[in-house]
Parts: C-alpha cells; sequence; structure tokens
C-alpha cells in the first residue's frame, strides 16, 4: 500500500510535468540548489516566469493568483520504487490592491508590496531560506535525489474563472519537474 501511494504521487506529478509541457511552459526552472544551515537543508530557487495579456488583465482587474511550489526529497533505488524521505509544498499569492494600486507578494510569513507586475513576478519567481528538510533526516553516504516544481494553483481562482480554465491553455501555468542529486552532507 505504501508503495502504491508513491507511485501515484509519482503519476500526479508526471500528469502536471506533462500539462506545464503542453503549455508553452510559461514557467521554467533556472536553479535550485539546498542550503545547509546548522540543523535544516534550505532550499534557495529561481524561476522564470511569464504572463501572458489575459492573465495580466486578471490580475489588474483584482484575480489573487496562488502558486504551489512543491519540493520532493527521495533516496533513488534502481529496481524497486523510490523511498519518499520528504516532500512539502509552499503557497505563495500574487494579487494586485485597486485603492493603493500596488501588487502584493505574500506566502504563510511575509508580504511585500511593489509598484509594478514586473517587480512582484521578479520576488515571485525566487524561493530563498525555505527550510525543507531537517539534517537528521538524511544519512550520511546515502544517494539522494531532489526535486522541484512551482504551478498555478487554479481551484483557488474564482469559480467563474475556473470553468473558463477548462478550454484554455493560458491558463496552465505550471513548470517542469527539476531534479537533481543531493550534495552529501558534511
Amino acid at each position: 500500500m505504501r508503495y502504491y501511494k508513491k507511485f501515484s504521487v509519482f503519476l500526479g506529478i508526471f500528469a502536471i510535468s506533462c500539462l506545464a509541457w503542453a503549455a508553452a511552459n510559461n514557467i521554467a526552472v533556472k536553479s535550485a540548489e539546498l542550503v545547509p544551515s546548522e540543523e535544516y537543508l534550505q532550499l534557495k530557487a529561481d524561476f522564470e516566469i511569464s504572463f501572458d495579456s489575459s492573465i495580466e488583465e486578471a490580475i489588474n482587474k483584482g484575480v489573487a493568483l496562488s502558486f504551489l511550489v512543491e519540493f520532493q526529497i527521495v533516496e533513488p533505488h534502481e529496481y524497486w520504487f523510490d523511498d519518499e524521505i520528504v516532500t512539502v509544498s509552499k503557497s505563495v499569492k500574487l494579487s494586485y490592491h485597486a485603492l493603493t494600486k500596488q501588487y502584493l507578494v505574500s506566502d504563510e510569513l511575509h508580504q511585500k508590496s511593489f509598484e509594478s507586475l514586473s517587480e512582484a513576478r521578479h520576488q515571485l519567481s525566487m524561493v530563498r531560506d525555505w527550510r525543507v528538510v531537517a539534517k537528521q533526516q538524511l544519512e550520511k553516504g546515502t544517494p539522494y535525489r531532489a526535486a522541484i516544481l512551482m504551478r498555478l494553483d487554479k481551484s483557488k481562482l474564482p469559480k467563474a474563472i475556473q470553468v473558463d480554465t477548462l478550454g484554455s491553455e493560458d491558463w496552465n501555468l505550471a513548470s517542469p519537474i527539476y531534479s537533481w542529486p543531493v550534495k552529501e552532507l558534511k
């Protein structure tokens, strides 16, 4: 049962990745790395995000966009399913406040305001100092692989727009899965 769950998670991530490639890749992972701190490995990642005119228009009319950054570390096995060590996600929201004429980028802990959409998009494209795994969860000498992706959480859109997104590829914002080997812990 445990491996079936992991396989279904893999299929879900694979399906999201395929949708991302079909949607002209409006989000791309430029770089990602794990930076060690005292007790944790922190994620540092940069994305390239572009919006078409219909999405920019929706943002400027007050539609908030929620993005999910999903991260996973696995211990790969050659002849069996990979062991999932950690899977975490983080929600980041982009919105426009018409009264103050500012764009807001917020996550669970912080909110920043910007004068232009390009500045807000730049902030949205950076993930910094996100504690993703405690060092004690990883064994020295064991090879691990990390993976990350970012996607628009369409379930958080207003219902009327959710219906419009069904037939439109403009709203299929998702990056392909970016994977890399985790360096040996010291």
